[in-house]
C-alpha cells in the first residue's frame, strides 16, 4: 500500500518522546518532513531528530508551549520557513494527572485542560488558514479512552480530551469543504519509557485482564494508524473516533 506522503510536512506536538517519538519516526520513514515540537523535553527531541536524520529522514525540532497561542504561531511560522507549509497536524501532546476529583484543585484542572484541549485548539487555529488556502490538510487528535467512557481518578483529563473529540468532529464538518479531514485516535493504556514503572509492576497483571488481547499497548501499535489517516487512502475518513486499544473499550 502506497501512502504517498513523501515531501509532505508533519507537525507532531510532543513529538520527541514516547508515542510522539514513534509517530515522528514513522512519518520520516514514509518520506515526510517532520517538525518535532517540544516544550521541556529538549534532550529527547534532539535525540529523536538525530535518529531520523541519521537514517536518511528529515526532521527539525521546535520549542513551543502549546498552551501559549503566540508561541504556537511563532513555531508554525518557523516551520514554514524551514520545511514548508504544514500538511499534517498531529495533536499528540497532553498532560495527565491521576488523582481523585475531590482531592484535585482548579490548578490541576487548568493544567490538563490547557494542554490537552486548549493546546489542540491553538495548534488547529494556527495551521488552519494555510490548509484552507491550499484546500488540503489532515488533523489527527490523540486522546485516551477515558474521554469516551470515563475513568475514576482521571476526571479532568477525561473532560479535556472529551472536548478534544468534540473539537475534532466540529472541525471535520467546518473544514470538509476545504478538503481537510479531522479524526481522533482513542487509545487504551500504552506503556512507554516514561510510564510509572512502579504502577505497572503493581497493577500490570490486573490491567491485562481487562484487555482481550492480553497485553498493554506500545507506541509501535499507535503510529501506523496515525500515519495512515494522513495518507491518500484515508481521504474519505473524517470526523471519526478510531480506537486503538487492544479491545479494552468497544463502544
Amino acid at each position: 500500500m502506497k501512502l504517498n506522503i513523501k515531501g509532505k510536512v508533519a507537525l507532531v506536538t510532543g513529538g520527541g518522546r514516547d508515542i510522539g517519538k514513534e509517530i515522528s519516526k514513522t512519518f520520516a520513514e514514509e518520506g515526510a518532513f517532520v517538525a518535532i515540537n517540544y516544550n521541556t523535553s529538549s534532550k529527547e527531541a534532539k535525540e529523536t531528530a538525530q535518529i531520523i536524520n541519521e537514517n536518511g529522514g528529515n526532521a527539525k525540532i521546535y520549542k513551543a508551549d502549546i498552551t501559549n497561542y503566540e508561541e504556537v504561531i511563532k513555531m508554525v511560522q518557523n516551520i514554514k520557513k524551514d520545511l514548508g507549509t504544514i500538511d499534517f497536524l498531529i495533536n499528540n501532546a497532553g498532560y495527565t494527572k491521576i488523582q481523585r476529583f475531590i482531592e484535585s484543585t482548579p490548578l490541576d484542572w487548568d493544567q490538563q485542560i490547557d494542554t490537552s484541549l486548549k493546546g489542540a485548539i491553538n495548534c488547529c487555529h494556527a495551521v488552519a488558514p494555510d490548509m484552507i488556502s491550499n484546500k488540503f490538510g489532515k488533523i489527527i487528535n490523540l486522546v485516551g479512552d477515558s474521554s469516551r467512557i470515563g475513568e475514576a481518578n482521571l476526571s479532568a483529563t477525561a473532560a479535556a480530551r472529551g472536548g478534544t473529540i468534540a473539537l475534532g468532529k466540529s472541525l471535520a464538518k467546518e473544514f470538509g469543504r476545504a478538503n481537510i479531514t479531522v479524526n481522533t485516535v482513542s487509545l487504551g493504556l500504552v506503556e512507554t519509557a516514561h510510564s510509572d514503572k512502579s504502577f505497572f509492576e503493581k497493577n500490570k497483571e490486573n490491567i491485562i485482564k481487562s484487555y482481550p488481547l492480553k497485553r498493554i499497548g506500545t507506541p509501535e501499535d499507535i503510529a501506523p494508524i496515525v500515519v495512515f489517516l494522513c495518507s491518500k487512502n484515508a481521504n474519505w475518513i473524517t470526523g471519526q473516533v478510531i480506537s486503538v486499544n487492544g479491545g479494552f473499550c468497544m463502544v
